[in-house]
């Protein structure tokens, strides 16, 4: 059975005009930040409801066989999100609290979903972790997969504790329609994951505030049908 996941980076949060490495510091949803939400959300219902159901495109199912899809009528009994996973973090949680509301859920909160820890540069501007930290920021902007600033975490020890989880969520929910609110350092950790790109390369994803992204997890591997897509457009 098809399971797909509805995996979605944070809004906006308080002071976000000027970009900083919040990593673990637990900075709040702004009020932009919600609005951008619920339009995600509305995407979602919208993808929900489409009568078409995107787990019935025929070359996936040609290509992973019936085991591959839902029973017949399955697009036409789907009752929304059957599950809301979420950082602990708080622009993680109440952006989970908005998708999950017209679902009637309560977001299930995992901590192994939080951002990545940035150590000593977390609170700090680009610019600022240039000035201060030239050497250190060339080595991570080289090889962030091994590299992490002082205190902070590589991009493989991101992965070690990301990858897991997800593998849990999506076996607890085999043939559901589900969500994830997370980051934009875990998201990208994760869609690296199913498309089986090298994590070196996480940085040519984008995932904007409230970015919307549809991964459906197949018999024989996962298919990306939308990436950084929802306010941004589809």
């Amino acid at each position: 059975m098809v399971t797909t996941l509805y995996l979605i980076r944070h809004g906006k949060t308080d002071g976000g005009d000027t970009k900083r490495y919040h990593g673990r510091i637990d900075v709040p949803l702004s009020p932009q930040g919600a609005d951008q939400i619920r339009t995600a959300s509305s995407f979602v219902l919208s993808r929900l409801q489409d009568p078409a159901g995107s787990k019935h495109t025929s070359y996936l199912r040609d290509i992973h066989g019936e085991t591959g899809r839902q029973g017949p009528g399955a697009a036409d009994t789907k009752q929304g999100l059957s599950a809301v996973y979420t950082s602990d973090l708080s622009r993680a949680k109440a952006s989970a609290e908005l998708i999950a509301e017209p679902h009637g859920r309560k977001p299930v909160i995992v901590p192994a979903l939080r951002e990545r820890s940035f150590g000593i540069w977390e609170g700090m501007t680009f610019t600022e972790i240039i000035d201060r930290y030239p050497a250190e920021f060339q080595a991570w902007a080289s090889d962030p997969l091994r590299f992490s600033p002082l205190g902070g975490e590589s991009t493989r020890e991101v992965c070690d504790r990301v990858i897991p989880a997800l593998d849990a969520i999506v076996g607890r929910h085999a043939g559901e329609d589900i969500a994830i609110v997370a980051h934009g350092g875990v998201n990208r950790v994760i869609l690296s994951h199913v498309l089986g790109m090298p994590l070196e390369n996480i940085f040519r994803i984008e995932q904007e505030h409230a970015a919307v992204n549809i991964i459906e997890f197949w018999d024989r591997y996962p298919v990306v049908k939308l990436l950084n897509g929802g306010p941004q457009g589809s």
